[in-house]
């Protein structure tokens, strides 16, 4: 029996064309009556093996940046760095092995921002009032190195969560120059600059999703990692502008924020993706404790919160297919084309 990272294998070594190995996939759905492709099904663990060999990495890097930081703190994370990708040459590049592969990208694009931004900060001791924009100015390095790491990565490994990787350094290498330009007084301009990068995130995510309509090849897996960094970008900064946080939620402002969620989830039911559901999730459930504290349900505003958000989303996980069919229906066809292959069930739906 022959797995998903057999058929990735082949393609990579040109012993089987990508257009080959999709048609195959569309036989083997529609041989077994599978032919939603609304389920977002990606690789993570093909077996126990993935796990086995997650847990002996991090161990090693674990040590690596241990004793290397007894040293210098950049010499641990550099070391790091130079660990994961020497490790990817084996379990991603040979074996495939997917849950392992995104530990190891993590690890080496992390290490190499820690190891630049550590070596360049050095002794925080010697940073005070003022020199913010200095920091900055290194943060912004170090993103953009790690952004050029994530490259070349991409370039050998082709790990789909990489381009989600490499996007989240190039935001942090945006912050910083923010900082720089603002002299370190950000906070007004933060919110606004994570939404407007979210949302180019999530532009470059509808790219990858549009070349791959019917979610066969890896192209569909490095868009579920664009989407699942574009929610948080997108949704924190309109939940703490609306005041979730700073725990200044009225009633109406509880409210808004459920519209916003409601709006949200047409959203994910169109381009479908959940991603935006789930990380804005979090802020469903203050606005709801506060309306259910509001109304005098003080030692249970938590658990019928949780009720409530609970048995929603189970019942839209039951019913996906068919409100994504209605939601998609009323669309205009310029946007219906461009959008994920409907499933049957949606279909009938319809």
């Amino acid at each position: 029996m022959y797995s998903d990272s057999d058929l990735e294998a082949a393609i990579d070594a040109g012993a089987l064309k990508e257009a080959d190995v999709a048609k195959f996939r569309r036989f083997m759905a529609a041989d077994r009556s599978t032919a939603l492709v609304d389920e977002e099904h990606f690789r993570l663990v093909s077996g126990f093996n993935d796990i086995f060999v997650a847990i002996a990495s991090v161990l090693l890097l674990v040590a690596i940046a241990w004793l290397g930081g007894e040293i210098q703190p950049w010499i641990g994370a550099l070391g790091v760095a130079a660990a994961a990708w020497g490790l990817a040459e084996y379990f991603t590049k040979v074996r495939r092995m997917a849950f392992p592969s995104i530990l190891l990208l993590l690890a080496f694009v992390g290490g190499l921002f820690g190891a630049v931004a550590s070596g360049l900060i050095g002794d925080d001791n010697r940073y005070g009032p003022g020199d913010e924009a200095i920091v900055a100015t290194y943060i912004s390095i170090a993103g953009a190195v790690a952004a050029i790491g994530a490259f070349f990565h991409w370039r050998r490994f082709r790990v789909p969560i990489t381009i989600a990787a490499g996007a989240a350094a190039v935001v942090a290498s945006i912050v910083g120059l923010l900082a720089i330009v603002t002299e370190g007084q950000v906070e007004p301009f933060l919110h606004p600059l994570l939404l407007v990068a979210g949302l180019g995130v999530f532009a470059l995510a509808m790219r990858w999703d549009i070349s791959d309509p019917v979610r066969e090849t890896r192209r569909s897996d490095v868009a579920f990692w664009l989407h699942l960094l574009a929610a948080p970008l997108i949704v924190h900064p309109i939940f703490a502008e609306i005041g979730v946080l700073e725990g200044t939620l009225t009633v109406a402002g509880a409210a808004l924020v459920i519209a916003l969620y409601i709006a949200m989830a047409g959203i994910a039911l169109a381009i479908d993706r959940r991603a935006l559901m789930v990380s804005s999730l979090v802020y469903v459930l203050w606005a709801l404790n506060g309306l259910f504290e509001r109304f005098g349900a003080v030692e249970t505003n938590v658990a019928l919160a949780a009720l409530v958000i609970g048995s929603a989303l189970l019942l839209l996980s039951a019913f996906w297919h068919t409100a994504r069919g209605l939601v998609v229906k009323p669309l205009p066809e310029a946007i219906t084309k461009r959008l994920p292959v409907i499933g049957k069930e949606e279909t009938v739906a319809a």
